[in-house]
């Protein structure tokens, strides 16, 4: 079994050209004044609304103009469905995300939005002295909530209209929803609940087309003209789905998915498919639909599914334009991969690692002593971006390797990449026939022998060569072994 996946994108020219492989999104395509231009625009919004707009409460490091163009040939044309719970258009911070959307839409990716009402139902009920025979769509809609739910989401459609206007984006509210009644289940008769039939994908496509924001409330229609209340996020399921999304993007009112009060950063599909098994006791009833609309979203093509806070400023930004995100990535199997360095990594590989050698956990290397070796050196990817590297200096007449510069950024720490990457070198020196791997550690020896199954050797293990290179750096790393079992 080969560990290396090797392709990805191939870049000619930082501002003219970018080749992309069949793997890619995009076979060859063209970088230029134009979408440097668009990237230019975008960044000079953020910058207004940092500079006029109120306490940032997160740091978007990628909104410079480098970090957005990174993201254009891979993002443009793309379709992202924004699924925004009832409670975040109500929130304070709906204005700034409203400012985020026009920013995406600035760089020429599709945004559909679909939207809930939970919240807004419950405050109507009230307000009428009524009581809802259900908030979210997925249980009894009798005709009083029907009612309710028609009010509200349209009040609610008709204010997000205006947020969009106001930011000078073209949108429209459809009837794209094909939808018929959920029906009798378990023997109990769901009334005006409806589920999603079909979406009417030459609309949306024709709306997207020509820039327009399509705007989706929660509710489905048949037929005979009949409305139906359906939950948003199976809704958002079935655009993603049906559209084939790039991106399926939840706004709700929580960081994200825990497990053991810990935020997960990113969790592949069939992890969640088993934590969903049994459900963690802290996971309120709207994060639980979500996960389960991710898992469905995933295994029925989408490549990302988010969870994030709607209620953080710039959050949408920092998810889409960064590795480390503010919430929850679930993703199918193609999300991450180990690969060999090229040359044109080497200044990744050098920033990636530049404060790890500032404070000596790593040995300075320059650029042409990594360029002479750079067969060896290895990078771990997370959609495309380096997080973490490691290298395997072989020595096959004296059939040892070295394992050298394992690293892993801050941002991806304790998520077991290390352990990873360890595992991936003992794998590639097995099939190399070597029989030992040695490692030095100056600040690390106890994570290589609790977690790499290292021992603690001597200097006088080094082979003369590399025994005159430690000497002279006067480090007096530790020097760890681990004998290799033949590959089977």
């Amino acid at each position: 079994m080969d560990w290396v996946t090797l392709g990805g994108r191939s870049k000619k020219n930082a501002l003219t050209e970018w080749e992309w492989n069949e793997d890619g999104d995009r076979a060859t395509g063209k970088l230029g004044f134009l979408d440097f231009f668009i990237a230019a625009a975008a960044l000079l919004i953020v910058l207004w609304v940092s500079a006029n707009g109120p306490v940032r409460q997160y740091d978007v490091k990628p909104t410079d103009l480098r970090g957005i163009l990174r993201y254009i040939p891979r993002f443009r044309e793309k379709v992202f469905i924004l699924a925004i719970d009832g409670s975040i258009v109500t929130d304070d911070n709906f204005p700034n995300l409203l400012l985020d959307i026009a920013v995406l839409r600035s760089l020429n990716i599709r945004i559909l939005l679909v939207h809930g009402a939970a919240k807004q139902i419950a405050a109507l009920a009230e307000e009428r002295g009524v009581k809802a025979s259900n908030l979210d769509g997925t249980g009894i809609t009798d005709a009083e909530t029907l009612q309710l739910s028609l009010n509200a989401a349209n009040r609610l459609t008709h204010e997000i209209l205006e947020g969009l206007s106001a930011n000078d984006l073209r949108a429209v509210s459809t009837n794209a929803v094909i939808a018929h009644p959920l029906g009798i289940v378990g023997g109990v008769d769901h009334q005006f609940t409806g589920k999603v039939e079909r979406i009417d994908v030459e609309m949306l496509q024709s709306l997207l087309a020509q820039g327009i924001v399509p705007v989706i409330p929660p509710l489905g229609f048949d037929g005979d003209g009949k409305t139906y209340r359906v939950n948003s996020d199976t809704i958002a399921f079935a655009l993603a789905e049906q559209l084939k999304a790039t991106k399926l993007i939840f706004l709700t009112t929580v960081d994200g998915l825990t497990r053991d009060g810990q935020l997960i950063r990113q969790i592949i599909v069939g992890e969640l498919k088993q934590m969903l098994s049994r459900i963690p006791s802290d996971w309120p009833i709207n994060l639980i639909s979500k996960a389960r609309q991710a898992v469905a979203a995933c295994e029925a093509g989408v490549p990302r599914v988010h969870i994030i806070n709607g209620e953080v400023d710039e959050g949408l930004l920092a998810e889409v334009f960064s590795n480390e995100g503010i919430g929850t990535l679930v993703y199918a199997n193609e999300y991450t991969q180990i690969r060999r360095a090229l040359k044109k990594d080497i200044r990744a590989l050098l920033n990636l690692t530049k404060n790890s050698v500032a404070s000596e956990e790593l040995v300075k290397r320059t650029r042409a002593s990594i360029e002479k070796q750079v067969g060896d050196y290895y990078l771990y990817e997370i959609d495309r971006n380096p997080v973490a590297c490691v290298a395997l200096h072989q020595y096959p007449e004296q059939n040892k390797g070295e394992l050298a510069f394992l690293y892993v950024a801050p941002s991806h720490e304790n998520m077991g990449i290390g352990s990873k990457l360890i595992q991936f070198v003992e794998a590639r020196a097995r099939e190399q026939g070597l029989a030992e791997l040695v490692t030095l550690s100056t600040q690390a020896f106890t994570y290589f022998i609790s977690k790499g199954g290292f021992m603690e050797g001597s200097p006088s293990d080094l082979l003369p060569a590399r025994r005159e290179r430690y000497d002279a750096s006067g480090r007096k790393s530790k020097v760890l072994i681990k004998r290799l079992r033949p590959a089977a």
